[in-house]
């Protein structure tokens, strides 16, 4: 058996993205209580600043920073490696933008190329293209092992022709451990809260996808070369959702006294969120809690203290649930339709399309506020579930290193 492969763990790694940075150290930890503690590990990212806030390089642990045209950087670093994961949970979509997806399945493509196994770890599929259908059909098929999040993604899958060995089990942030000194944040941040904290995480589907441009105005940019969509009935539409959840905040506030959190669970939600907060009549009852100034941990604790969560992000959702937070989706994508599906929250689940969305959040909020028991049991039983499910993600690592051919701990 070989000792100490050099691994490399490839993903949407430094963007202030909450999810993103707990199911990465949480994956860093799967490796080393697998493969010991010097085993190499190396991070890629397009943010080098960024990674660095919450990731500590060391001699066994290194930030490798890429280009955005990430092509030669991914194919070097991949040779350089003995084994690749990918770790970003949004691996197999296009509705943030096809670039990630294509550094996925490049690096997937120059494993292959180079003999080196790789593994998808518990990753997720959504919209796609009919480009990249046949795109992630072709080059995710030459993945050794896919790990998915959700049965529905792996029947997606399977659906698209991917001929690669699939397992399902859930995501790695169920396992992501917080800091016990970030428990009381929210209420230490700020005063007042014990009266309650609905929380609201809203993303402004109007800014996606990100597309590659040569040039473009500079509020719009994203990372050169990559751009925000924009237009001006994108605009118009991003002015109409901030409003329309301004409008609900208020109500929550004025009807039930309660406070509202802006949960920005990725720096990019930030301008929608001030948005909101600047057309609220009572703004002085709402405030920004963003990923940008509050690490995976910190922005937890903050999720599982709320009364109620509103949320448009996956991984809202996911680290609340260990809590029993009552949960509403305005869902845009696969990802909430699989999760909420597992957890038999479908009634609570809105599609961001439909014409009636505002009427049915207020509903729903209303019922939740005044009977949040009808939830417990379901988030209770789901979060065991989810939880267990985790759980077998490095017990399925251990066996695919030790299947290709590498030392593992017992």
């Amino acid at each position: 058996m070989k000792n100490n492969p050099k691994v490399l763990l490839l993903g949407y790694n430094g963007a202030n993205n909450t999810g993103s940075e707990a199911r990465l150290l949480t994956i860093i930890e799967d490796v080393r209580s697998i493969l010991g503690p010097e085993t190499i590990i190396t991070v890629p990212t397009l943010n080098e600043d960024n990674l660095r806030r919450y990731l500590k390089e060391d001699e066994f642990l290194k930030i490798a920073p890429i280009a955005s045209i990430f092509f030669l950087d991914i194919r070097r670093l991949v040779k350089d490696h003995d084994v690749l994961i990918l770790v970003e949970g949004s691996c197999y979509m296009d509705t943030w933008t096809s670039a990630l997806l294509w550094a996925f399945l490049w690096g997937t493509r120059c494993a292959y190329n180079f003999k080196k196994p790789s593994l998808a770890y518990a990753v997720d599929v959504g919209h796609l293209s009919s480009f990249n259908r046949w795109l992630v059909k072709r080059e995710s098929s030459k993945t050794d092992l896919i790990i998915t999040r959700t049965e529905l993604a792996a029947q997606e899958l399977k659906k698209i022709g991917v001929t690669a060995p699939i397992d399902v089990t859930a995501d790695c942030a169920f396992t992501f451990k917080t800091e016990e000194k970030d428990e009381n944040i929210l209420k230490k941040s700020w005063k007042g809260s014990n009266s309650g904290v609905i929380g609201l995480a809203a993303v402004d589907f109007k800014l996606w996808p990100v597309v590659m441009r040569l040039w473009g105005k500079k509020e719009n940019i994203y990372k050169w070369p990559y751009y925000f969509s924009r237009s001006k009935d994108r605009i118009k539409g991003s002015e109409e959702l901030a409003n329309n959840w301004a409008i609900e905040a208020d109500r929550i506030i004025e009807k039930y006294n309660k406070r509202v959190a802006l949960i920005c669970m990725e720096e990019v939600d930030e301008p929608l969120a001030k948005s909101i907060r600047e057309k609220m009549k009572n703004p002085e009852m709402a405030r920004i809690y963003s990923s940008r100034n509050y690490n995976a941990s910190e922005m937890t604790n903050i999720l599982r203290s709320l009364e109620l969560l509103v949320t448009s992000r996956y991984h809202a959702g996911v680290l609340s649930l260990e809590a029993q937070i009552p949960q509403i989706a305005i869902g845009h994508d696969t990802r909430l339709k699989g999760f909420y599906g597992e957890l038999r929250l479908e009634n609570y689940l809105i599609d961001y399309k439909s014409s009636e969305i505002w009427d049915k959040l207020s509903e729903k909020v209303d019922e939740l506020i005044e009977n949040p028991e009808i939830q417990k049991n379901l988030l209770k039983q789901g979060f065991i579930e989810h939880l267990n499910r985790a759980k077998e993600n490095p017990e399925i690592l251990r066996n695919f290193l030790q299947e290709n051919g590498w030392k593992v701990r017992e």
